[in-house]
């Protein structure tokens, strides 16, 4: 009976579940950028309790880029030793953290300090999400999983931008910590990947975890992932390791050397470079931490309350659009649309406010024109610019090196987001917002043109598959135990010696 009380709990139902935890983790992202949008424009305000300047509003807003290298330094080891789970639970601690010491807050310092653990909590989760929902969920909802991640990223925004239209900055951060607390418990409940537990030897547990989440329709997947993890762990475990540190250190080089060699280590890297650093570049994080600064400079004077709510109502919708859209393009042709679209909409804007600066307008300027070019350019990011990123970096990377190539990659994500950050209040006084918005659809374009030339379509493929396609021909046992899995350095002075067993 209880058996048939559970027959509506579908294995899409389950990743679902455990999505929601990745997602809302994810929606600290939103959160937390957005959040400076409406702190700094209440800070500035007669009678605030922490008075800012120019400089300390940059740095409130940007330092959350610095802070997100750390995490990414810090996720890798915590991902591939303890495991995902472990991984995104101690994620969702200094965001929390976070929230609590800007409730409590009456100076800079101590605002900086909360922005500095709520960017390291996005710098541990920016590379956590899309490996966890790429391992968690089924090849041909992948994509729409993956896709939920921006959703839930303007979702935040969209939450953060309203209460702090209404609401002081104090009940708004209150507010956002429950959400925190909501997703803790969430992934509390939530399984540990199938693909580390395979990863870690523990194979019965995999296949259960694995076949809890895709049900029984996908044992050719499971089978190849189960056949993979366990040559590459015997390989591993075929070496009697050294275990002075000088033995180990010249292991960790040599494994290193090796790695850095692989066409299906540096290929994704590479790409997933040039994607995030497009990523950001496109705009998003200007537009949820300068929303107001950017509407007074290109629509001019308005209801910035309604304005701030639309447009994060649109980012919303057009992200719901993206995860059915995502089901049904192909990834490569998507980012080539949207990101057309975002170079445009930059280089329209650009052309409309230096005209509009130096009386060059043909027609009678309106608020509304400003408005839909605004418009267009949050269309880009939510259908394509920002969900896109995160889909491809949770299909490229291959299980053996996915938390450390995540990792690296990500370095791009949180240094282009500071620097992006940072330099746009320079930018806006120095060349103007026609000139920043030249030189972001420069960058963006470099970017493309590079993903257009590298980046394999990914859509309906196996992450097997995919990295399959990088290394230029699946693997055989033999060459994974003599030559891929190289771990020691007793085994790369020994390869000789084992090329001549009988089993290869």
């Amino acid at each position: 009976m209880g058996n048939k009380d559970r027959t509506w709990i579908t294995p899409f139902k389950k990743q679902c579940f455990v999505t929601l935890g990745v997602c809302l983790n994810m929606a600290g992202h939103g959160l937390v950028m957005g959040f400076a949008a409406i702190l700094l424009h209440q800070l500035k305000e007669p009678g605030s309790p922490i008075p800012i300047d120019d400089t300390s509003k940059s740095w409130i807003a940007s330092i959350l880029g610095i802070a997100l290298v750390a995490g990414n330094f810090i996720v890798p080891t915590i991902m591939a030793k303890f495991g995902r789970r472990t991984a995104n639970l101690v994620s969702i601690v200094p965001l929390l953290v976070g929230w609590f010491c800007i409730l409590t807050a009456n100076s800079v310092t101590t605002l900086l300090i909360a922005r500095v653990l709520q960017g390291i909590s996005m710098g541990m989760s920016a590379s956590l999400g899309p490996v966890l929902i790429g391992e968690y969920t089924s090849p041909n909802n992948r994509g729409a999983f993956l896709t939920s991640i921006s959703l839930t990223i303007a979702t935040g925004v969209l939450t953060v931008h309203t209460m702090g239209s209404y609401l002081s900055w104090e009940t708004t951060a209150l507010v956002c910590a429950f959400i925190a607390f909501a997703d803790l418990l969430i992934v509390i409940y939530s399984p540990e990947s199938p693909s580390f537990l395979a990863d870690q030897g523990k194979y019965e547990e995999s296949k259960k975890v694995f076949r809890w989440l895709r049900g029984d329709g996908e044992e050719e997947e499971l089978q190849r992932m189960i056949e993979s993890a366990t040559i590459v762990r015997e390989a591993k475990m075929d070496v009697d390791v050294d275990e002075s540190f000088g033995k180990k250190v010249n292991a960790a080089l040599v494994y290193f050397g090796a790695t850095i060699k692989k066409r299906e280590f540096y290929k994704p890297i590479f790409i997933m470079c040039h994607i995030y650093t497009l990523g950001q570049w496109a705009g998003a994080n200007i537009l949820a931490a300068y929303t107001i600064d950017i509407f007074e400079n290109v629509i001019g004077p308005v209801d910035i309350a309604l304005m701030i709510i639309t447009l994060d109502t649109q980012r919303i919708i057009s992200n719901a659009c993206a995860v059915y859209v995502i089901k049904k393009v192909k990834r490569r042709t998507m980012l080539l649309v949207t990101v057309c679209i975002n170079i445009f909409a930059f280089l329209a804007t650009a052309a409309y406010t230096y005209c509009k600066a130096h009386d060059l307008l043909p027609f009678d300027d309106h608020p509304l024109i400003g408005a839909t070019l605004v418009h267009i350019h949050m269309f880009s990011i939510a259908t394509g610019t920002v969900p896109l990123p995160f889909i491809i970096a949770g299909e490229l990377f291959p299980l053996e090196y996915r938390s450390l190539a995540g990792g690296i990659s990500v370095i791009f994500l949180s240094s282009n987001l500071f620097i992006t950050v940072k330099t746009l209040p320079v930018l806006f006084k120095t060349i103007g917002i026609h000139g920043a918005y030249c030189l972001y659809a420069g960058v963006v374009a470099y970017c493309l043109i590079v993903a257009m030339k590298f980046l394999p379509e990914t859509k309906d493929r196996t992450l097997q598959d995919i990295e399959d396609e990088f290394r230029g021909r699946p693997l055989s046992p033999e060459e994974l135990k003599s030559v891929e899995s190289l771990t020691s350095w007793k085994l790369y002075h020994n390869r000789d010696r084992r090329c001549s067993s009988p089993l290869v």
